[in-house]
């Protein structure tokens, strides 16, 4: 059966703190999830094409399609969110590969494995700005040297969000302390949250020592 339940326009939410699960919950029960691509980007597709397999992580999961198309390549890789409802939207759509989803917070989750490659898919642009310090103090503790921080990349500043965007030359300065850029393309197939300002970027860990 086919869930009536309208949509719910964002200004009627009552949780307006992203920092938070239950903005994120109420979003996911209420069906508004303009974020969500409702499958695998072709850039994703692409990256994975021309690397051999590695252990990935997925921070901020949401409906994890791309944690169901590594594992079926035989990729190790986890995946995490936050909210309960992002959890259990992964998990439904995952099905009997639902096991790759935890319900973690990224800045202290463990993972079972040192990643090799961590998959940045609005989760930076999902964070206030505020927390970009911690995001990347995280990613680079997580990450060994020679390791990736792939995937897409929200560009230009925003007033209002999520999805908070960044000028490229602060993201630039953001990631260089720590990553070095060793891919910068565009991208074709965005949907319309982000659509003409999206990059495909892979950042490689430098070998300094971590933060």
């Amino acid at each position: 059966m086919s869930d009536k339940r309208p949509v719910i326009p964002p200004s009627d939410f009552e949780n307006r703190d992203p920092n938070a699960p239950g903005f994120w919950d109420e979003r996911f029960e209420r069906r508004f999830t303009p974020w969500d691509q409702a499958g695998v980007p072709s850039a994703f597709k692409a990256f994975v094409e021309r690397h051999a397999p590695m252990s990935v992580l997925i921070p901020g999961c949401g409906s994890a399609y791309e944690a169901w198309w590594l594992a079926e390549k035989g990729w190790p890789v986890r995946a995490i969110d936050f909210a309960p409802r992002a959890v259990e939207a992964a998990r439904a759509q995952l099905g009997a590969r639902g096991d790759l989803v935890e319900e973690a917070d990224f800045f202290t989750y463990q993972p079972p494995f040192e990643p090799d490659w961590i998959y940045e898919r609005a989760f930076m642009c999902a964070l206030p700005p505020a927390r970009r310090g911690d995001w990347l103090a995280r990613m680079a503790e997580l990450l060994p040297e020679g390791g990736l921080l792939a995937g897409f990349f929200f560009i230009g500043a925003t007033q209002k969000g999520p999805p908070f965007g960044i000028d490229r030359a602060e993201l630039d300065a953001l990631l260089s302390t720590h990553f070095e850029l060793i891919e910068d393309e565009p991208v074709d197939d965005s949907i319309a949250v982000f659509a003409g300002r999206e990059r495909w970027l892979t950042w490689r860990r430098r070998g300094a020592a971590r933060a």
